[in-house]
């Protein structure tokens, strides 16, 4: 492909991304595709999944009254031979094609050259793509790369808009009274039913949807009443930067205030609300049509003024979000309903009213999925396909065991969730009887399970739960809840409560761990690949000041007690932990000193998440004194999946052969070198999957508080010997779907069916 048709596909991609809707993106898409190629015609149509056919959806060079009202049947004409194949048709003369249907009311007659390409997403036709020709000629071969890339784009449009609920040209029933059931990903188990409660990332113009108005008045009162209060704000702002600015640099503060004259941008903003918009996505169509005249201004003066208008908008939409969440009270069958919902955002909301979690983003192991987990939240992920816009206080069924979410459910299935409620409260009584249970199997063996904490709440339910010590204490959840750094005081008194509940038992921290899918507030960190990037120990050797820190609260905290454990996160290499090591050893004297006390010197440890750290436990081992395995950074990386994409979810399993067989290789090279190995992902608090990790030789299991029970019940229900059996099948296995159902059998033929999630599935 030339650098023109680069240039020319990166232009339309720009547009496309920024348009404010559907219908304006496939506008742009036909308009411009038109215009690069030199062709006649170019169209797209929609696969209108209800109704099961393509609808002509946008075009330029057919007759314009035909779209929206051209629809092909699945399988009819060529449009439907591009959808069926799954793939191009490239054809010099249509008209002697058996397949070819002709519409007289498109025009079309007079164009012979034809050349369809399916718009794919997550392997589903969301539509196809058309261009024509009057020409009887076969399209190249760089029309058809120029034509699937752009489709490429497309298709992620056109799921987003499905994903919010922006499609209605297919003029679907208002989801408000209808029965639909949509697929996700299973992130924190349980049932729940109730009523869903969107929530919106605040003040994030881009994530703003287009939604009809249930209250127009209603919405022009919030909009006055926002303008009115970011008028205020302005007004103080510049009030209070009277002293400290000249009259020139505070004049954007006047710039700001007659943009809001009530017949500057609150006139257009009324008036799309009078058209049907609601409030929040008719400021976002404003502020988006005035960002892109002003970025297109030769001016360099206006251009800088984007940011100022972006600004702006910002701050109504913030007036808006905020006049509009006073209206919403959280009861305890609420249902959050969001694209992606950040773990800070989640620990603000009042957990005991949340019914349920359903994200159409990210994926089961993401660090809000986890916390969800601890906070007993049942959490669905991943389903992209949700109508986000359609759904607020509608009633849902969320089985976060399947994955699945069902809006509008008939009473049958109603009752039927209620009854699996029912027989979850009684398995919840039942498996109280192993809180006061050691964790030994049948045949004697003993294992130890610790659990992971972050949040209070996690160490309350560890101890109550008989937990024997802590196996990760993820140490950024406080830095995540802040709008700054804690300083190192606050950083010793949070520790001091965690290694104090646990008291004459291990407390294992972690070093600082942000990046990926765990962001400050405060310290964006942006990345094309964050997964792979400045995370872990990699961030806190870059800043030592925050590491220092972080160690010596943690130093103080352990003062009297002697139960602190230091690991280190996404250690790739030995020049890593030496110098780690050298900061520890520095800080450890420097305490000692200042505090005039000895401190017991802590266990160092390292994180085994990156495979490369599997070939060098030998060296590793020489200057650390044990090992835990993070289990689901470790799969991510071993099968090259990223584990809060949905769109690959699927490929991510603990059972898989690879994982299984690295994990075993790891036990016996720490057992060889006399180095305690435990393991605290989320692969530990997995009923089938600890069995397995027992028989490998794990010191430690260490999980979410929420599964210490589960586990502790399949432990004490599963001989050493059994499951060194099982362990030695499933090695020989190759399949990980394979692994999972071989060790589901012996857990249904054993008594434990109950710890197996698929005999919950109601088949609807």
């Amino acid at each position: 492909m030339s650098n023109m048709q680069l240039d020319t596909l990166r232009r339309i991609v720009q547009e496309i991304n920024s348009s404010v809707c559907l219908h304006d993106s496939l506008d742009i898409m036909v308009n411009q595709v038109s215009d690069a190629m030199h062709v006649d015609v170019c169209s797209i149509y929609l696969f209108d999944e209800r109704n099961q056919r393509y609808l002509l959806m946008a075009s330029k060079g057919l007759n314009p009254e035909s779209v929206g009202n051209v629809a092909l049947q699945l399988g009819e004409g060529l449009v439907g031979l591009v959808g069926q194949r799954e793939e191009i048709v490239n054809l010099d003369n249509v008209s002697k094609h058996e397949r070819f249907a002709y519409f007289p009311e498109t025009g079309e007659e007079i164009y012979h050259s034809f050349l369809g390409v399916p718009v794919m997403y997550r392997r589903k036709v969301m539509g196809v793509m058309v261009v024509q020709n009057r020409e009887a000629k076969d399209f190249s071969e760089a029309a058809e790369s120029f034509l699937v890339t752009l489709c490429a784009q497309l298709s992620g449009v056109i799921a987003h808009a499905h994903a919010v609920g922006n499609i209605d040209v297919f003029r679907k029933p208002n989801l408000g009274s209808t029965y639909k059931t949509f697929q996700g990903s299973s992130g924190a188990g349980g049932i729940a039913l109730g009523r869903a409660i969107i929530l919106y990332p605040l003040a994030d113009l881009a994530a703003i949807p287009d939604r009809e108005a249930d209250d127009i008045s209603e919405e022009l009162v919030l909009l006055d009443q926002a303008i009115e209060s970011v008028r205020q704000e302005i007004r103080s702002l510049d009030e209070k930067m009277h002293d400290s600015l000249m009259s020139e640099e505070r004049a954007l503060f006047s710039v700001f205030l007659r943009m809001l004259d009530d017949n500057a941008l609150p006139a257009e903003i009324k008036e799309l609300i009078r058209d049907g918009h609601w409030a929040q996505g008719a400021v976002k169509r404003v502020i988006d049509r005035h960002v892109a005249l002003f970025a297109q201004m030769e001016d360099d003066y206006l251009r800088e003024r984007v940011a100022d208008l972006k600004d702006l908008g910002r701050r109504i939409l913030a007036s808006l979000q905020e006049a509009d969440s006073s209206h919403k009270e959280l009861s305890s069958d609420s249902i959050i309903i969001g694209e992606e919902i950040s773990t800070a955002a989640l620990v603000e909301l009042p957990v005991g009213k949340i019914a349920a979690i359903v994200t159409s983003e990210g994926a089961a192991n993401s660090h809000m999925v986890i916390v969800a987990r601890a906070l007993g939240i049942p959490t669905v992920v991943g389903v992209t396909e949700l109508p986000i816009n359609t759904l607020d206080d509608v009633e849902l069924i969320v089985d976060a065991y399947q994955g699945r979410v069902f809006v509008n459910p008939p009473r049958r299935l109603r009752q039927r969730y209620k009854e699996i409620q029912k027989e979850e409260e009684q398995m919840a009584k039942d498996l109280k009887q192993y809180e006061t249970k050691d964790a030994i199997t049948p045949d004697g063996v003993t294992v130890r399970l610790f659990v992971n904490t972050g949040l209070m709440i996690d160490v309350v339910r560890g101890v109550q739960r008989g937990a024997k010590g802590v196996g990760l204490y993820r140490s950024e959840i406080p830095f995540m809840l802040r709008e700054r750094f804690p300083g190192e005081e606050e950083q010793r008194a949070i520790y001091r409560q965690q290694l104090s509940h646990f008291a004459n038992k291990p407390v294992v921290m972690r070093t600082l761990d942000i990046g990926a899918d765990k962001d400050l507030p405060y310290f964006e960190i942006e990345e094309e690949n964050s997964a792979l990037g400045w995370r872990g120990i990699r961030f806190t050797l870059d800043h030592p000041e925050i590491f220092s820190s972080q160690i010596r609260a943690m130093l103080k905290a352990s003062i009297g007690l002697n139960n602190l454990h230091i690991l280190l996160p996404m250690v790739t290499s030995i020049s890593e932990v030496e110098e780690a090591l050298y900061l520890l050893e520095r800080d450890w004297i420097a305490v000692q000193e200042e505090e005039e006390v000895k401190i017991t010197k802590p266990k160092i440890g390292i994180m085994v998440e990156v495979p490369s750290v599997l070939l060098q436990i030998d060296e590793f081992a020489e200057l650390v004194d044990f090992f835990s395995v993070g289990s689901n950074d470790l799969i991510q990386y071993l099968l090259a999946v990223d584990r809060n994409n949905p769109r690959v979810s699927s490929v991510y399993s603990h059972f898989h052969p690879s994982v299984l067989r690295s994990l075993q290789r790891l036990v016996i090279e720490c057992h060889k070198y006399n180095k305690p190995i435990s393991i605290c992902g989320e692969m530990a608090g997995d009923p089938l999957s600890a069995v397995l990790l027992m028989a490998m030789g794990f010191n430690t299991l260490s999980m979410s508080s929420s599964n210490i029970l589960r586990v502790r019940k399949a432990i004490c229900n599963v001989s050493m010997s059994d499951a060194q059996v099982l362990l030695e099948q499933v090695l020989k296995m190759n399949n990980p779907l394979i692994v999972k159902s071989w060790i589901e059998y012996y857990f249904k033929t054993h008594g434990l069916a109950d710890m197996v999630k698929s005999s919950r599935i109601v088949n609807v």
